[in-house]
């Protein structure tokens, strides 16, 4: 039986989820020119047409990296523009085209000066992405440019992973109020249900009865009832692979409240859960020839009579006991019990994707996650699949010597040992006890939050580590 949900805000307006896709070849003809260039290229260009490049020349545009410069025509009209590449051998920053969304005037657009399909790839990728502007509450004021999607790529796999991308910045963008765990359930189905996938769900007490206690202990504060989401696509006879997703809508720490200015962003506390849902989509999207699960444990981490305390001692699914030195670590708890069901069928691939630790954003930054794997081989293919599609990802040690940093004194394990070092390296250690069959697991630290705005990543929610992971198992199961 379902334990009824409070609804925490009205329903806002109608879903006003932010759109993605290149030009329609219908307005091929209309398309302006976008040129890319080199420092280098510049002089030839500027030579060999006088009135754009006496206004190139005029303008001081020296084609550095991401620098766009508009043209007039003959009637002052707008002719086409000119793109900046840079003098390196490589783009520094690979999303680049991701300023032209809204560096350039609206209307449709055309590349020009780029020939690698790589490059073009990489341009039509960062256009896309960097055309997102989050419009729930708040309308734009006007359109991005739009792209026409260059000859030679694979526009539907960039079309799939822009799309991705912003499914993962739109929820994590929505505050709590707006996306509760019912919230959160709800898109899940629908993105179950478009991919005519199959989903369960284990809601409330029904977590107890079906031997989840840590998801139920970490949610059960919380205005809306804990939950585990649990979707099921493609043939069952195909490679298994699991993605499992930290689902916290909103953390306030728990009793082990965090400070204000550490909750402003709470919001983002579900981004992994948010990267799982959306690699999933992708992947059924392009019909993976695998067979995907998805576990994502949902839940508010609340302060009230209800809440878990410090120094409790819980049971997890696995059958190991955690004592809770701090009840701010919860994300690791709900993860347990999903990555123990998620292991219990020996998949190929486990991937787990969560805002976990502070201690990831002190080593790396908010640009860069933490990978964590003891399997070389995904190693290897994670990471190249990250570089290949501007997904960075850089791996850290499963180190075996802290270990010994989990003990508890009354329980197997103690979900936030003191020190506070290697803060990232005893998180992940801790996943890991909840993982024995598993053919090959890697487990990713995102942040999922861009602080200051980059090309092809406008500020707020971020989708972390989703590309990666598509890139690798495409290059494994050759889709």
């Amino acid at each position: 039986m379902r334990s009824p949900d409070i609804p925490l805000n009205p329903v806002p307006p109608e879903s006003l989820r932010a759109q993605v896709d290149f030009a329609p070849e219908s307005e091929a003809q209309a398309a302006r020119p976008l040129r890319a260039l080199t420092p280098a290229g510049i002089l030839e260009w500027i030579e060999g047409r006088p009135r754009g490049g006496a206004w190139a020349a005029a303008s001081g545009f020296t084609a550095r990296e991401g620098a766009i410069l508009t043209l007039p025509d003959a009637q002052g009209g707008l002719e086409g523009a000119l793109f900046g590449l840079g003098a390196g051998a490589r783009l520094a920053e690979p999303l680049a085209f991701g300023a032209a969304p809204w560096g350039l005037p609206e209307g449709v657009w055309r590349l020009e000066g780029l020939e690698k399909p790589e490059d073009l790839e990489a341009a039509a990728l960062g256009w896309l992405l960097g055309s997102y502007k989050f419009t729930r509450y708040r309308p734009s004021d006007r359109a991005p440019a739009r792209l026409l999607a260059p000859a030679g790529i694979d526009a539907a796999k960039i079309r799939r992973l822009a799309e991705s991308a912003f499914l993962a910045r739109d929820l994590i963008n929505r505050p709590a109020n707006d996306l509760g765990p019912e919230a959160l359930e709800a898109e899940a189905r629908a993105v179950a249900q478009a991919a005519g996938a199959e989903i369960s769900i284990l809601l409330g007490d029904d977590l107890l009865t079906a031997n989840y206690p840590l998801i139920h202990a970490v949610g059960r504060a919380g205005p809306q009832a804990p939950r585990l989401v649990d979707i099921r696509w493609g043939d069952p006879g195909a490679p298994k692979v699991t993605l499992v997703g930290k689902g916290v809508c909103f953390d306030t720490g728990g009793l082990d409240v965090k400070p204000s200015s550490n909750m402003l962003l709470m919001k983002k506390d579900m981004g992994g859960a948010a990267a799982a849902l959306s690699l999933a989509q992708s992947l059924m999207e392009a019909k993976a020839p695998i067979r995907l699960r998805v576990l994502l444990p949902i839940v508010e981490n609340s302060i009230s009579a209800s809440a878990f305390r410090p120094g409790d001692v819980l049971n997890s699914r696995a059958g190991l006991t955690v004592e809770i030195g701090n009840t701010d670590a919860e994300g690791r708890l709900i993860l347990a019990d999903a990555l123990t069901e998620a292991d219990s069928e020996a998949p190929q691939i486990l991937v787990d994707f969560a805002t976990l630790t502070g201690a990831a954003r002190v080593a790396l930054g908010p640009q860069l996650p933490p990978l964590f794997t003891d399997d070389e081989a995904l190693a290897s293919e994670l990471l190249a699949a990250g570089s290949a599609l501007a997904d960075p990802l850089w791996r850290m040690p499963l180190w075996p010597g802290y270990e010994t940093d989990l003990v508890s004194p009354v329980a197997d394990l103690n979900n936030a040992p003191g020190g506070g070092f290697a803060g990232a390296v005893t998180a992940a250690l801790f996943l890991k006890r909840f993982v024995k069959r598993a053919e090959a697991w890697a487990h990713l630290d995102i942040y999922g939050w861009t602080p200051k705005a980059r090309p092809g990543r406008p500020m707020g929610g971020e989708q972390q580590g989703a590309r990666a992971v598509y890139g690798a198992l495409a290059k494994r199961y050759g889709f």
